[in-house]
């Protein structure tokens, strides 16, 4: 198998917690080639998408420099590759959706995780309300006075966050009493500028989100992911623990509800944020917690979710 995975620069990447490395260790444990590139090295020769793309020797290795040792660079159709990853980090700005345009040109000739089409039409945020029975209260607004009246609704509590955010920044909890509300309503806004969503403030969040990995819809593993003391958010870069986790009876509603939508748009590798039994975001654009899970569970995570792709890309 030959593998190609668009990611960012290879230096920057935190391998402690990081999927794209877990991904790739495991192919080369596998003897499969392992290539890499950024968006920018993405290119169209006539209808055929290519990239300037280096052969990358992968280890185990506890800093980049270690575990990374680069080939020299050479331009290649992206169909001579078996899979193409997609795993640049959000956002999704106009640089990444230039990439979805070209990536399009190599759908039928290689499999690609995750499909374009899919990543431009389902916003993270936003693609939890094609499923309402399984998500809290939800509006998207950039009307202030609708965001206060839905906190008053909401019994006092909200969570507001931008549409096309990421990784927890800009997410606040905004509750009755507090004397910044408005300047975070305002804030989140952009003074009526920008659309916000909020959502009913879950206190479950306390206890931790769930973060569930699908591989083609089928489950390869769990972790939660609980807030550090006086944060709101369990995003473990922002010092969230991670804590081991299974399924339970609503996890698999979930699955088995948001499953054929995420096949039919492409979706091929997804996480899937749950708090309270409450589905919060699909995370499509480089899904994490491979690392996470595997050491939390003692086990190979990465390997069943290579072998679900090499399923398909034989098809």
């Amino acid at each position: 198998m030959k593998l190609l995975f668009i990611v960012d620069p290879l230096e920057r990447l935190g391998l402690a917690g990081d999927t794209s490395y877990a991904l790739m260790l495991e192919a080369a444990t596998r003897g499969w080639e392992v290539w890499t590139c950024q968006i920018e090295h993405l290119g169209l020769a006539h209808d055929q998408a290519i990239a300037e793309v280096t052969s990358t020797h992968v280890v185990d290795a506890a800093t980049p420099a270690e575990a990374f040792t680069v080939g020299d660079s050479a331009l290649r159709p992206l169909a001579d590759f078996d899979m193409v990853l997609m795993r640049k980090d959000p956002p999704v700005d106009v640089a990444f959706l230039h990439a979805t345009w070209i990536l399009e040109h190599a759908r039928g000739k290689t499999l690609l995780v995750n499909d374009p089409r899919g990543l431009r039409e389902l916003n993270e945020h936003l693609a939890v309300l094609r499923f309402p029975s399984l998500t809290p209260p939800t509006i998207v607004t950039r009307d202030a006075a609708k965001l206060r009246a839905f906190q008053k609704e909401c019994g006092g509590a909200i969570v507001v966050k931008p549409v096309d955010g990421y990784g927890g920044l800009g997410i606040f909890v905004v509750r009755d009493g507090d004397i910044n509300a408005s300047s975070i309503i305002e804030t989140s806004t952009g003074a009526g500028t920008r659309w916000t969503i909020a959502q009913k403030y879950l206190p479950e969040a306390s206890q931790g989100d769930k973060r569930i990995l699908l591989a083609d819809g089928e489950y390869m593993g769990a972790v939660l992911r609980v807030p550090a003391e006086a944060e709101s958010r369990g995003n473990l870069h922002v010092g969230g623990r991670a804590v081991k986790s299974e399924l339970d009876a609503r996890d698999r509603e979930i699955i088995a509800a948001v499953a054929p939508t995420l096949r039919e748009f492409g979706q091929i590798f997804v996480g899937l944020d749950v708090i309270g039994g409450q589905l919060t975001e699909l995370n499509i654009t480089s899904p994490t917690g491979v690392r996470h899970i595997a050491r939390l569970d003692d086990r190979n995570v990465a390997g069943p979710i290579l072998d679900r792709f090499a399923q398909l890309a034989k098809r």
